[in-house]
């Protein structure tokens, strides 16, 4: 009831009847396939939920707002927030598509071979936060906005998500990761933001500018001696340190080289801290990363670049699970709208089962599965579903109740249904 004041009495329910159903449907989601799964008949004429999509008298930024509140207050992370940022495309076919558009497709495009594709495409915040059955990071989105072309740019569309985040959250400073396609944001003055990402491997760094001597006419030096590129730095045979790096939950061993230098062409006011991150068996490539945060050690900047991954998965998730494409809406704010719902929900649920199941597994023990230890999205998704189809089906039974044990092989034939 948290979000009742987002919408007006009527919009509420069609948000919980949508919300439920798109939880409950199986195959496609698309807006009429999942009002189906609440009702066959549907509680409401189905172009009320149309409506409720393209025209509806209701706002994103609340619905994130109290989503951040929700997170933060029931998964509690603690001291400084780590978020991920990239962008994603929604496929979307037809030409009559509110803020759809043609553009790259990461998944399917090769480095010699680019895809392009249509439909949405989205700027992607995301929270990440450590499981309590450890592992691999999850990263809850907690704003989107929608790329259009010829309008603002990607970074300019992150850059204000993190501005409102801040305003959100006046007293929590953030540790943002994002690839190289964003690193540019760090030479943008974000309130409490420090930005790790990719620096390009022939980028022009420069060492930090000598102090200005007393008396001496002139302005003073902005940057220092031109230095190597990352790629040449990185034959260097002294000052590498052999670290333990968290990668995704997992501890490895690798090789660090550090040192602060000027990348004036991004970040001409301030230094960065280069980190080189080298694999001591050779079986991987170096990788060249940046952080504005002279503070922080390699190691967490190494670690906290792996953990983007988190927000990759976020991505599978709610197209493959959720399947977050499905819904037909072509105009207004309706695209838009069901893309950032489908986001939204997939942090519902995370929260969700994360306060509910805890660590205690929620999935039927089966032979093949003995060494499964931690939940896929998947089995949260099925926890839920477990819930809502107990109540639906099982709450009025007026009559001498199932056997649980048939009761059960019921609900798992439901759950398991999409």
């Amino acid at each position: 009831m948290a979000f009742a004041e987002v919408f007006t009495r009527p919009s509420f329910e069609l948000f919980r009847e949508l919300m439920c159903a798109w939880v409950l449907s199986s195959g496609r989601r698309t807006v009429t396939g999942m009002i189906r799964a609440m009702s066959p008949t549907g509680g409401s004429a189905h172009d009320a939920y149309h409506r409720f999509l393209r025209v509806g008298a209701w706002k994103l930024a609340p619905l994130w707002r109290i989503l951040l509140a929700q997170l933060i207050e029931h998964l509690g992370p603690t001291g400084v927030l780590q978020l991920d940022l990239d962008d994603t495309l929604f496929h979307k076919s037809g030409r009559k598509i509110e803020g759809a558009g043609v553009f790259r497709d990461a998944v399917r495009s090769l480095p010699r071979a680019v895809v392009y594709a249509r439909g949405l495409n989205l700027v992607v915040l995301t929270l990440r936060i450590r499981p309590p059955w450890g592992g691999e990071p999850l990263g809850l989105p907690i704003n989107i906005r929608l790329y259009r072309k010829a309008g603002p740019s990607h970074l300019d569309l992150a850059e204000e998500m993190i501005r409102q985040l801040a305003d959100w959250l006046p007293a929590r400073r953030f540790v943002l990761a994002c690839d190289g396609a964003y690193a540019s944001l760090a030479g943008r003055s974000l309130p409490r933001t420090h930005i790790t990402s990719r620096i390009r491997r022939d980028a022009a760094l420069y060492a930090l500018p000598p102090p200005r001597r007393k008396h001496r006419p002139g302005r003073p030096r902005k940057r220092g001696r031109r230095l190597p590129s990352p790629e040449h730095l990185a034959r260097r045979r002294r000052g590498w340190r052999r670290a333990a790096v968290d990668e995704r939950g997992k501890t490895v061993k690798r090789l660090l080289l550090s040192l602060p230098v000027l990348w004036y062409a991004v970040c001409p006011d301030r230094p960065v801290q280069l980190v080189i991150v080298r694999d001591p068996a050779g079986k991987q490539r170096d990788d060249f990363f940046f952080t504005t945060d002279l503070e922080v050690s390699g190691a967490a900047v190494a670690a906290h670049y792996a953990g983007r991954w988190s927000i990759e998965d976020t991505f599978r998730n709610v197209k493959q699970v959720l399947r977050g494409e499905d819904p037909q809406t072509w105009k207004a704010e309706g695209p838009e709208r069901a893309a950032a719902l489908s986001l939204w929900l997939y942090s519902s649920i995370w929260c969700w089962y994360i306060t509910t199941q805890g660590t205690k597994p929620s999935w039927p023990s089966l032979p093949w599965y003995s060494a499964k230890r931690t939940p896929s999205f998947a089995d949260a998704l099925a926890a839920l579903r477990r819930v809502l189809w107990r109540e639906r089906v099982f709450s009025k039974y007026d009559r001498r109740p199932l056997p649980r044990k048939t009761a059960d092989v019921i609900l798992e034939a439901l759950v398991r249904a999409a």
